[in-house]
Parts: structure tokens; sequence; C-alpha cells
């Protein structure tokens, strides 16, 4: 039985080697750059897929979420990073995992530093995260009296301990100048460690977005890398230019329902809850909520003519198709949709089906 003769609804594919392919690609500019590659497994959040990286010698790992830290420890991490403002309300768990996983969080204030001071159980290493333009959280770069205030916090604890500087320029997702952020990044990093390093000569400078990951080669003594979504890509990061549409390494197989000739139209099972409901614009105007390809047993084809999936509502996809998928496509047959936002896509299907037909783990589903 192939992997297709297993679906019938809508089910989210992996191909292994394109995931694959993009781990190595991301380890080697580490290792060209001398930077230690921990990747975010936000995008794939899969104990298998933690598996591949391990190949490309990553040791160490980045979450978004406590109950996300759960799922990976015990399985081999020598840390893992918490990339989210600590919930403080989550001391208690957090005391439980640091009892036999080292495990690290992220700061943006003072008075979770003075909570997990107070609170700590077991010893758990921070990153203090640094707002070099982005906007949606850290300290702002140029604010050392808040650095410094959480920095003297720590020191009167036993457990809680100084890893270093974290920068996540989620506005590369959206800027023209992908290059402009970077050096703005680079600045920034060795601005701090240089002012720092002195008191704390262990302290490690960490970049975490994939547009810039991806698309720079100098990396200016960074010393660690943290890009999640490299390891699947989508369309928003090929729009970009963080790769190309053959790097996506996944799509999400949906069953055509109907076809409509006459208004180019092709009905699918695929729709917000699959999919989720992440947008791009076409230069017309209109929204794109994913791309189509054809499946095969060997995997997926970009077609020559593109084709997208119009309007989405909770079950239901309309794809404004070309004349090439009114040719190809048949009721009762399957396409694949290269979605817009591939970690949530992944998050809303909470599992993945290899080419091979096996079912593949993700933190929000259940076991195989």
């Amino acid at each position: 039985m192939t992997y297709l003769q297993q679906i019938t609804s809508p089910t989210l594919l992996i191909d292994e080697k394109i995931c694959r392919d993009n781990i190595a690609r991301m380890a080697t500019k580490a290792k060209n750059n001398s930077m230690k590659l921990v990747p975010h497994f936000k995008t794939g959040q899969s104990k298998a897929i933690g598996k591949w990286a391990k190949d490309y010698n990553v040791p160490e790992i980045t979450v978004s979420s406590i109950k996300m830290a759960e799922y990976f420890c015990g399985d081999g991490w020598e840390t893992i990073h918490i990339a989210f403002p600590f919930n403080p309300l989550e001391i208690k768990k957090l005391n439980e995992l640091s009892q036999n996983q080292k495990i690290s969080v992220q700061l943006v204030n003072s008075e979770v530093a003075k909570m997990l001071a107070n609170q700590l159980r077991s010893p758990v290493g921070f990153f203090i995260e640094i707002d070099a333009g982005y906007g949606r959280t850290g300290v702002a770069v140029s604010d050392f009296g808040k650095i410094e205030e959480i920095l003297r916090i720590s020191q009167t604890s036993d457990y809680l301990q100084f890893r270093g500087f974290y920068i996540h320029a989620g506005h590369s997702y959206y800027a023209k100048d992908v290059a402009a952020i970077h050096e703005q990044n680079i600045a920034a990093l060795n601005m701090l460690k240089n002012k720092y390093r002195t008191e704390f000569p262990d302290l490690v400078t960490r970049t975490g977005d994939t547009p810039t990951c991806s698309m720079m080669d100098d990396f200016g003594g960074i010393d660690e890398m943290g890009p999640g979504n490299f390891v699947f890509y989508d369309l928003t990061q090929a729009g970009i230019g963080s790769c190309t549409k053959a790097d996506i390494a996944v799509a999400l197989a949906v069953p055509v329902v109907d076809i409509n000739p006459e208004k180019k139209t092709i009905l699918i099972h695929g729709g917000g809850v699959h999919l989720a409901k992440d947008v791009l614009f076409e230069p017309n105007g209109e929204k794109n909520f994913g791309e189509v390809v054809f499946l095969s047993d060997e995997g997926w084809e970009i077609p020559k003519s593109r084709s997208f999936v119009k309007s989405i509502s909770q079950e239901h996809g309309i794809i404004q198709a070309s004349e090439e998928l009114l040719q190809k496509a048949q009721v009762g047959g399957l396409l694949g949709i290269l979605p817009v936002h591939s970690c949530m896509t992944a998050d809303c299907m909470k599992a993945y089906l290899s080419l091979d037909g096996q079912w593949i783990d993700h933190t929000e589903g259940f076991s195989f």
C-alpha cells in the first residue's frame, strides 16, 4: 500500500529527504561560521525529526513552551531552551523538569527574575531576550539598567544561571532589506558581548530568525543560531527568498470533492482547521492560502502553471485552478497544498505521514 492509499481526509505529508537536506544545509552554514546550531522545534515539534537533526550533530534545541519542553525531556538533548518570555505561573513545572533535564529560559524583566531567584530548586539557565528593532518583546538593546538589574537578581540565586543574549528578529519576515536587519543583530549582540564578557566570560550570543539564518552567510562572530521554520520552510519563506518552493518539506494532501470548469475552481476538503488562516496576497489583491502541487507515489511535483487556494472556511477550500490543473484533477482524487505558514499548519494537523507510509509524531498529536 502506498502512502496515497492511506489518505481519505486532509493529511499533512512530510518529505524526509527535503527536511534532512534543509537541516544539513543549515548545519553546514553554522559549522562554516564556527557557530552552534540550536534549532527551534516550534515548527516540527517532533521527536522523530529531532532524531534526524541529531544525525547532523545538533546537541540541543529550542522550544516555545514548557509543554513542548516536557515533550522533549528525556530524549537525549543536552539542553532545552524555552524561547518565550518565561511565564512565572509555570515555575512549579519548571522545577520538576529541571531535576533531570538541563533547561534554560528567556527573561525580559526583573519581576520574573526575582520569582525564579526565590523559587527555583534546581539549576536553570537564562538568556536575556534583546529587542533590536522587532518591537514584539525583549529588553531594548540600549537599556543597560534593566539588563543589569536582571543580572544582579540572578547573582542572588544559587540556581539562576546567566547564559547570554538572544535576539529573534521577527521583522525580517516582512522587511525589504533583510541584510540591514542582520547587520543590526550582529552589531547589537557584539556590543553586548563586549560590554559584559569581562564579568561573564562564558556568555554566548544567539540569533534566531529563519530569514537571516537562511539568506546571510557571514554572522560576524555571533556564537549560536536558532532558526525554526527552516526545517520545513513554506510559501512565506519562499516569497522572502529564504528558500525555493522545492525546499518546502511538507504539503497538505486534500481530497477533491467538486470541480467547476466554468468558474475554473475546485472545491477541496481542506480549510482553516487544516491549513490555519495565514494568507499571502496575489498581485491583483486576491488572497492565497496555499499553492497546489501534484501528488505521486514518490512525493509531489510543482506544476508548470500555478494554482492557489483563494478562499477557505472551516472545512472547505476553493482553488483558483489553471488549465493544467483542471485537466488533471478528478473528483475523488487528491491534491497537495504547500502551506503559507508551515508551523501553523503542522500545529493544526498534529501529525505527519511520510512518503513511505509511516506516521510521524507531533507534540500536539497522539502516539502511533
